[in-house]
């Protein structure tokens, strides 16, 4: 364990091993079966605790016996009575308890009788849970004491985490200063570096020692403290690269604090009369703590909420129905504003008369597209059809990818970066180094290192094969959030995830304004419920090109002009949502998405047709391609699939 060698034994240590494991087994048979008719019947005295302590002295890890001598004790504590004689013939309660000197001879035996145990089996969780109960009734334990006693376990056993619990509960109960606490882990990490505790530990006594300003206990460091913790952890991997602790350290100091409660977004549409909100964490809204205040036109007004899904769980998006009378044009515009009491928090949005904010055409925001040398096509002009309007966070105001850095931070870490390339030169096999790299090149510039990035995952694969799926989802997140911030530079609503490798979908809270996505050509094996977060998907749209002035099938654009033909395999294929050539096995994100009309499964792995029923709560579904995948090969599948999802009018298998 932790690294140590197994001692390999002779055949009579074998056999002496075997006696001593008969000689026990007897022991339980006998003494437990004592112990459980003495329970059973009520005789709750010095016998049982001795009959335990039999047990227990070999073998601590006997949880039920430890209740039993939790109810010893507690009884032998109402039976020393003052001047009674007979406490059970009692109708009432026994107002005269144990003195304290009697009490205290009572949990003194006790506790020499747990250090015995605990040096038979130093992990054992029942003997320090019991141990913790013990000292809780005493009216002044010894705290100094027992700071000694973890000090002895832990100069035997530097890594044993169950010692280092019950050193955290007995500094809370004694009040021991943070900066102790954090002197004493910095005896253990000087004296081996190799001691996860005692990093986990400086992970909670730095946040309390250094608390910042708007900042929970989780919070981040002041950039002194943190640099010196940066100094500190790369000493260590750089002793010991092979060891995970320090690397796991290091990783928690590149991280971020969670973030302040915020409103992100709040999106109007007139078409749905409904008004959606996401948070910067999951909430219950309707729980005590949880309530939503809507405002409109600086008036009060009572609503439902629910989460997309409708499954009402904790969800970053929530949205609520809006009455018609709200969204009258007798007002040249109209304000909407929901606060969020427990984050006391609020966010306004404006909707103005008869068309909101009218979003671009996907070729109007492609403009490079009508550069091309001869091209005549300009760019639609579109009327204001669709009404809605919003305020939102900017992903990249905000920084919610990654922390923002200092220059010293920066070339803090920059420096670190270099120092970490070399020793993977020098130990290419490193995992943790690998890692390390990536991580820090998140931290300094995840766009300008995207590529190297990249790079490392594949070398870290062929390290760490075990982990490939955990790398893979990472690294899906990592090009999500890189897709998003790229995004949110265009200033467009389109994201294009397609030929990306992906094999999770995350942080769909911040698309919720994206029109366009497109999936398609990854590893996918589910669309998550979060997915139906997604309001404001559109519907296709058509080829504009003015030599043939119709729309175009999928063959037809052989037909256009090369400087064309990106241009309408790009907009006029795309769909409301595509997730083609994946391997999609559930649909349970497409779920109450109000805009969806078309929907691309081409060559993914659905099996059966109940893998549908989501899309029938997509009211305006009216196309849906399944060709290629194993459902369609079942007999009268489109009459199956014709009754399941009766508004869907056109069905490709």
């Amino acid at each position: 364990m932790h690294g140590r060698l197994k001692v390999k034994t002779s055949e009579e240590q074998a056999e002496a091993k075997r006696l001593e494991r008969e000689q026990k087994l007897k022991l339980y048979q006998s003494a437990t079966q004592a112990v459980f008719q003495k329970r059973q019947a009520g005789e709750l005295d010095e016998s049982v605790l001795e009959l335990t302590s039999q047990i227990l002295g070999a073998n601590p890890d006997f949880a039920t016996l430890w209740n039993c001598r939790r109810e010893v004790l507690q009884q032998l504590e109402t039976q020393k009575c003052v001047g009674i004689q007979d406490l059970r013939r009692l109708p009432w309660p026994c107002a005269y308890t144990a003195s304290p000197e009697e009490l205290a001879a009572l949990v003194k035996a006790e506790l020499g009788f747990l250090e015995s145990c605990l040096r038979v089996n130093p992990k054992s969780y029942g003997t320090w849970h019991h141990r913790c109960w013990l000292l809780g009734r005493l009216p002044e334990p010894n705290w100094a004491r027992e700071l000694e006693l973890c000090a002895r376990f832990l100069e035997v056993d530097e890594r044993n985490f169950h010692c280092w619990d019950y050193r955290r509960f007995v500094a809370t109960q004694a009040a021991v200063p943070p900066a102790e606490e954090l002197a004493f882990t910095d005896s253990l990490i000087t004296r081996n570096f190799s001691n996860y505790s005692s990093w986990h530990y400086r992970s909670c006594l730095l946040p309390q020692l250094h608390p910042q300003p708007d900042s929970g206990p989780q919070g981040r460091l002041p950039e002194d403290v943190l640099l010196k913790e940066l100094e500190l952890v790369q000493n260590a991997f750089f002793t010991d690269p092979n060891d995970q602790s320090a690397w796991f350290y290091h990783r928690w100091l590149l991280g971020r604090a969670d973030p302040q409660d915020a409103l992100r977004c709040l999106h109007v549409s007139r078409d749905e009369a409904c008004l959606t909100v996401s948070f910067s964490r999951p909430l219950l809204v309707g729980s005590r703590t949880e309530i939503l205040l809507l405002m409109v036109d600086d008036s009060p007004l009572i609503v439902e909420w629910r989460t997309p899904d409708g499954r009402n769980r904790p969800s970053h998006v929530w949205l609520c129905d809006l009455p018609a009378a709200s969204l009258n044009d007798q007002l040249p515009q109209h304000t909407f504003r929901v606060i969020w009491t427990a984050g006391d928090v609020q966010k306004e949005c404006v909707l103005l008369k008869g068309d909101g904010t009218c979003s671009l055409h996907p070729l109007q925001q492609s403009p490079s597209l009508f550069s091309s040398p001869g091209c005549t096509l300009q760019p639609p002009t579109l009327s204001p059809g669709r009404q809605e309007g919003w305020c939102r966070d900017s992903t990249t105001d905000e920084q919610l990818f990654r922390c923002e850095l200092s220059v010293e931070k920066s070339t803090v870490l920059q420096s670190e970066l270099e120092s970490c390339k070399e020793l993977q030169e020098l130990e290419p096999e490193n995992k943790w180094c690998l890692l390390t790299i990536i991580l820090l090149m998140r931290a300094l510039d995840p766009l300008l290192y995207e590529k190297e990035t990249l790079q490392y995952f594949q070398t870290l694969k062929a390290v760490d094969p075990m982990r490939a799926a955990y790398l893979d989802d990472l690294r899906s997140k990592f090009l999500l959030e890189n897709s998003v911030l790229k995004m949110e530079y265009a200033e467009v609503r389109v994201l294009h995830l397609a030929h990306k490798d992906l094999t999770v979908l995350c942080h769909l809270e911040q698309l919720l304004l994206v029109t366009h996505l497109d999936l398609s050509h990854n590893r996918l094996r589910t669309l998550p419920p979060a997915l139906a977060a997604l309001r404001c998907l559109e519907v296709k749209y058509p080829c504009l090109h003015p030599c043939h002035g119709r729309f175009f099938s999928s063959s037809s654009t052989s037909e256009v002009c090369p400087s064309h033909k990106e241009m309408c395999r790009t907009f006029h294929l795309e769909q409301v949502l595509q997730a083609s050539d994946n391997a999609i096995e559930s649909l349970d994100g497409v779920t109450n998405l109000p805009r969806l009309q078309e929907l691309l499964l081409c060559n993914n792995r659905l099996q059966q047709p109940a893998a549908l029923q989501p899309l029938a709560s997509c009211p305006r579904l009216v196309l849906l391609n399944l060709q290629g995948n194993p459902l369609c090969q079942a007999m009268g599948i489109l009459e199956h699939l014709a009754e399941l999802l009766p508004s869907v009018s056109s069905i490709l298998t």
